[in-house]
């Protein structure tokens, strides 16, 4: 994983990039391409059914959700699904 990486979700008094210790997937596509969604205390079923990620970027702008779904083969990606209200 690339050091510096935006981690999504994260605050400004957070420490920069992924961390040690945890695990990330990176999303692909979308308003949030290129983040990465730290998934390290999620189980593998919740993983499976991937994301929907408020951003204030995407389609319906402030409030909106952006859907990602893991790649298949690929779980370390989740591409982009779609932008909701």
């Amino acid at each position: 994983m690339k050091e510096g990486r935006r981690v999504y979700g994260a605050e400004d008094d957070d420490p920069p990039g992924p961390q040690p210790g945890h695990e990330y997937v990176e999303l692909v596509g979308g308003a949030l391409d290129g983040q990465l969604l730290d998934v390290t205390s999620w189980a593998g079923e919740d993983r499976e059914g991937g994301a929907m990620l408020i951003t204030e970027n995407g389609l319906h702008g402030p409030g909106g959700r952006a859907d990602y779904e893991p790649r298949p083969g690929t779980p370390d990606k989740w591409d982009w699904q779609g932008d909701y209200p």
